[in-house]
């Protein structure tokens, strides 16, 4: 049974993560012959203050540009 996790940054509509499971459980189906009822896919949300790039908070980043 696989397991996807996937962390991204929070803001996406329920729409968007339904678009993206149902499109990873495609590409697992597809590629390596998971029935889909197998594949498990955990969606965990980070907000802008908890993730970093190039030693900056996300949050702070996103001010200094606005």
């Amino acid at each position: 049974m696989p397991v996807v996790h996937i962390e991204m940054m929070a803001g996406r509509t329920e729409d968007q993560k339904r678009a993206m499971v149902a499109r990873v459980t495609d590409v697992l189906v597809e590629t390596i012959a998971a029935p889909p009822e197998a594949v498990q896919i955990v969606v965990t949300e980070v907000q802008p203050e908890q993730w970093a790039v190039a030693g900056q908070l996300v949050a702070d980043q996103r001010a200094a540009t606005a």
